[in-house]
């Protein structure tokens, strides 16, 4: 049988300790996309720490949209709003100093 992937038995703190240092390396657009995309192709909700690296990401390659995206993301992996929330208040510091505003402020539903 042939693996396509050698990430099968992964603990979540392998997990983490990966798409950090994934979300740490890219240096252009395309490569935080596509880290984030792979980070929530996954069956979990990622730690804030991981969070807060793609945030840094999309600061370093200047792309506000995608860091607004990550929330987004968030909001539709956990399981319920009170969980959305904790994640908001655990990021709340660099989303605060960041700049990144949320889709709900952006957006609000009438």
């Amino acid at each position: 049988m042939r693996n396509y992937s050698s990430h099968d038995d992964e603990t979540f703190e392998e997990f983490t300790v990966r798409f950090e240092k994934e979300f740490d390396e890219a240096q252009d657009l395309f490569d935080v996309q596509r880290v984030l995309n792979n980070c929530f192709s996954y069956d979990l909700v990622p730690a804030p720490s991981v969070l807060a690296k793609a945030l840094e990401a999309c600061r370093r390659v200047n792309d506000f949209p995608t860091a607004v995206r990550v929330f987004e993301g968030v909001r539709f992996k956990v399981e319920n709003e009170q969980q959305y929330r904790d994640y908001l208040t655990e990021l709340e510091p660099i989303r605060k100093d960041l700049g990144v505003d949320l889709s709900e402020d952006l957006f609000p539903s009438k």
